[in-house]
């Protein structure tokens, strides 16, 4: 997989969340949807285009590539099941989802599937008190995004 800094992840991320909320994405809407301006989000997602992990169509649509897909879906990946995991441990929300954010972005695939692999008692009991909604990992994104939350870079 190509190089990738963390907002660009958050990017793609955000993409992914819009696309299982609204199907279609275009630049206006993640524009509109985070509350930035149109230019700051044209210039992440050409850099994306460049680096392969999206294909903007000529009506504007943003699709993901197959690696910009698995790339999106192996972050939202980590941060659910990290969010879940620090809930499930007793931490408080706000700071199981920061912590999950933060930690996504430098954990090794290796480390998350040993992670994942000796985790599986803490999600014996049924997890319904454990839902994260795309929504908060929508707005963490976006808050990471505009600079009020510290990077881990």
């Amino acid at each position: 997989m190509s190089e990738l800094r963390e907002s660009g992840e958050n990017y793609l991320e955000n993409i992914l969340i819009l696309q299982k909320r609204n199907g279609d994405v275009r630049s206006v809407d993640l524009a509109r949807e985070m509350d930035f301006s149109k230019p700051s989000v044209s210039r992440a997602v050409h850099l994306l285009e460049d680096q392969g992990m999206i294909e903007i169509q000529d009506d504007g649509r943003i699709l993901l590539t197959q690696e910009g897909d698995q790339r999106a879906n192996d972050i939202y990946g980590k941060h659910v099941f990290l969010t879940k995991f620090f809930l499930a441990i007793g931490v408080p929300e706000e700071i199981a989802m920061n912590d999950a954010c933060r930690i996504e972005h430098i954990l090794s695939e290796k480390t998350y599937e040993q992670w994942v692999k000796h985790a599986e008692h803490f999600f014996q009991e049924p997890d319904h008190h454990m839902q994260i909604r795309d929504e908060i990992i929508f707005d963490f994104n976006k808050r990471a995004l505009s600079g009020d939350i510290e990077s881990t870079h």
